[in-house]
């Protein structure tokens, strides 16, 4: 197992080290005109412009060369909070193939240092390339969405606490069922950007928001049926491009749910709302997999300690089924530093990734599509993360306390918010053979995240025989209980829960509906949350069986009946 711990230096002094002999023939041959320059405009100057979210342009000499050090010690910070560009992928370890990936060259980091070292010299503006022009009326990175729903407006004062709640849902206006190609969330207030400086604490008041989207008849009623999950908003996070293969579903007379927001001062009264803006395929588009949102981690459980750097943190999640992981998403709160995730297959540890965290700058990585992991089902994941609750991170209000869970910044959450594919055995062997032929690989290659990639050069493949599930059963068996099984359903029920071939989400849903009187208990209620609030991990019709036993009162209602019976 890697170890979870990283030994660190000061940017100043690491980078005094580097040699720049590889860089260029002596330093006077680097100037900002002819090296910095390109850099700048290629990484920085979207966001560093006036307007921007950056806080000073960069694009003459004279705005850049007072920055020279900061500049140096930032874009040497690498993958640690405060990094720029903001992009915390670990470079040593790993997966290193991402889309959009905005980070810098080792030598593009040596040049910066070395420029900054030796008098920041100018150069001939003759070397310099042609300016860049940018659109400020352009909002949408992603293109021009085809539906743009607006949010209710939120307000928060100067020096208001941070604030975690719902909004009101909003209609999507949409008439007919499509597909989405991507999707973008922005912060819209009514701050003047070219005079507040920072991200959170500055710029916005939204530092991240759940949502759903439900289906709704004409008198705005819901339909019986599962909401749908969507990406998180959250502070800097990139926009959303899905799998050519598994454009998401925006269905007609959808209601969009804001389930969760939270707020966090800007320090001036600021009144905000979030855009959606979605793109869709065309109308014919037909989706080959689903993709589905994921929440692994452990954001009910957490302890940390006082004045204490390199506090872990760790969840496990054994995989039933083939899955292609997506998007690797790490959400912790001001004390994160890092996260990682690892698979374990057979006798093997693999560190898929690990990246860097900063709460002022949350990202998303989305893995190339030749990348992307591909893990047969049997997989286990580990996801650990390190904490630092010392004075050394600028993001903890107050080192001295103790961390427990919850949603403010100044509490914790350890959850990784991706999303995967879940594969069929065909499905499986297609994806295997095409990550073969994109990467060219032979019987002794070997890609991270995919173990099983050249098994079948080597070894022949033997089908099985697809395995029967019993939630069916367990549906109608729901659907015909009334107040609590009888002898012939608690015996059947029983039979289930202690099958060991059954998969465990059928144990214990068989274990719960045997256990109903009247009502389920309270804490039957908590483990049926669990499973409702994760459709990552498990299936629709599980969800839809825990839901029901969820709102049991003696018996199921009419629509829940004919919900169960549908499975």
């Amino acid at each position: 197992m890697q170890s979870p711990s990283r030994i660190t230096f000061i940017p100043l002094f690491a980078l005094l080290a580097m040699p720049s002999a590889s860089v260029a023939a002596e330093s006077g041959d680097i100037t900002f005109h002819k090296n910095i320059e390109p850099i700048l405009q290629a990484n920085c100057q979207i966001c560093h412009r006036p307007g921007g979210a950056g806080p000073m342009p960069l694009f003459t000499y004279e705005q850049v060369a007072p920055f020279a050090g900061l500049i140096e010690y930032k874009t040497g910070l690498r993958d640690r909070a405060g990094a720029m560009p903001p992009w915390y992928i670990e470079k040593d370890i790993g997966i290193q193939d991402y889309k959009d990936d905005m980070s810098l060259s080792d030598e593009e980091i040596a040049t910066i240092s070395t420029w900054a070292r030796s008098g920041t010299p100018q150069g001939d503006p003759a070397d310099a390339p042609t300016p860049l022009v940018f659109d400020d009326s352009v909002k949408w990175t992603l293109g021009e969405p085809d539906l743009v729903v607006v949010l209710p407006e939120v307000s928060m004062k100067a020096s208001a606490p941070d604030w975690w709640g719902t909004l009101p849902p909003v209609p999507t206006g949409l008439t007919e069922d499509r597909y989405v190609k991507s999707l973008e969330m922005v912060e819209v207030n009514d701050l003047d950007m070219t005079q507040v400086i920072g991200v959170v604490g500055g710029r916005w008041v939204v530092h991240h928001m759940q949502w759903e989207t439900g289906v709704v008849d004409e008198e705005g009623r819901a339909v019986e049926g599962l909401p749908s999950a969507w990406p998180l908003h959250e502070v800097g996070r990139n926009g959303d491009v899905f799998n050519p293969k598994a454009g998401p579903l925006l269905q007609a007379n959808t209601v969009l749910y804001p389930t969760t927001i939270h707020l966090h001062s800007t320090g001036q009264d600021t009144t905000a709302h979030i855009e959606i803006g979605f793109r869709f395929h065309e109308k014919d588009y037909q989706p080959e997999y689903r993709e589905s949102l994921t929440a692994m981690g452990d954001s009910l459980d957490i302890s940390v300690a006082p004045n204490q750097d390199g506090q872990m943190l760790h969840a496990y999640e054994y995989l039933d089924r083939h899955t292609k992981i997506v998007r690797f998403e790490p959400h912790l709160h001001g004390a994160g530093k890092r996260m990682c995730l690892e698979a374990i297959f057979g006798g093997d540890i693999e560190t898929l990734t690990c990246s860097g965290y900063d709460h002022n700058w949350v990202r998303s990585y989305v893995y190339e599509d030749h990348a992307a992991p591909l893990l047969p089902k049997g997989t286990i994941l580990h996801l650990y993360a390190e904490v630092d609750n010392s004075p050394a991170n600028v993001n903890v209000a107050d080192p001295r306390n103790w961390q427990g869970s919850g949603n403010r910044s100044a509490a914790n959450m350890f959850v990784d918010i991706g999303s995967r594919v879940y594969l069929t055995e065909d499905q499986f062997l297609e994806e295997m053979a095409d990550r073969r032929q994109a990467l060219n690989m032979g019987p002794n290659d070997y890609a991270i995240g995919c173990p099983l990639c050249t098994a079948p050069l080597v070894s022949a493949i033997v089908e099985e025989e697809e395995k029967k599930t019993a939630l069916p059963t367990l549906a109608r068996v729901l659907s015909e209980i009334n107040e609590s099984p009888n002898d012939a359903q608690n015996a059947g029920l029983m039979a289930i829960a202690s099958d060991p071939d059954a998969d465990r989400i059928e144990q214990i849903l068989a274990d719960l509906i045997a256990g109903i009187d009247g009502t389920i208990t309270a804490q039957d209620a908590q483990r049926l949350g669990a499973v409702i609030n994760n459709p990552g991990r498990f299936t629709p019709e599980a969800i839809a069986i825990a839901k029901v036993l969820l709102e049991f009162n003696g018996t199921a209602s009419e629509d829940a009946k004919a919900t169960l019976l549908a499975l």
